[in-house]
């Protein structure tokens, strides 16, 4: 007779990896329109942004110029985000925002 094991313990589906908060500029080279862009970011990645600074022209329908996000993620989530960036041609650099906080 099989009697179940008490200290067998189960494993979240995802272990949950601490969030850092980060600074991404984005360099729009006409490749993705603006839109498209944020709206993959957030959609296909879920990853809530604010857009601290946007410099965006509009030239016969492709957009130029630079995008500063506020993000918060984790480093699997960013990897990934930082992969459909680098496969689009879409300069980044990323800058660890820190807050000082006081008690």
């Amino acid at each position: 007779m099989i009697t179940p094991n008490p200290t067998v313990q189960v494993l979240p589906k995802r272990i949950s990896l601490p969030k850092k908060e980060l600074i991404l500029e984005i360099e729009l080279n006409g490749k993705m329109k603006f839109e498209h862009v944020m709206n993959t970011i957030y959609h296909q990645f879920g990853i809530c942004h604010r857009v601290l600074s946007a410099n965006v022209e509009y030239v016969n329908g492709y957009s130029f110029g630079s995008v500063q996000l506020y993000i918060n993620v984790n480093s699997e989530e960013y990897q990934e985000l930082e992969f459909f960036l680098n496969k689009n041609k879409l300069l980044n650099t990323t800058v660890e925002y820190l807050c000082r906080k006081y008690f």
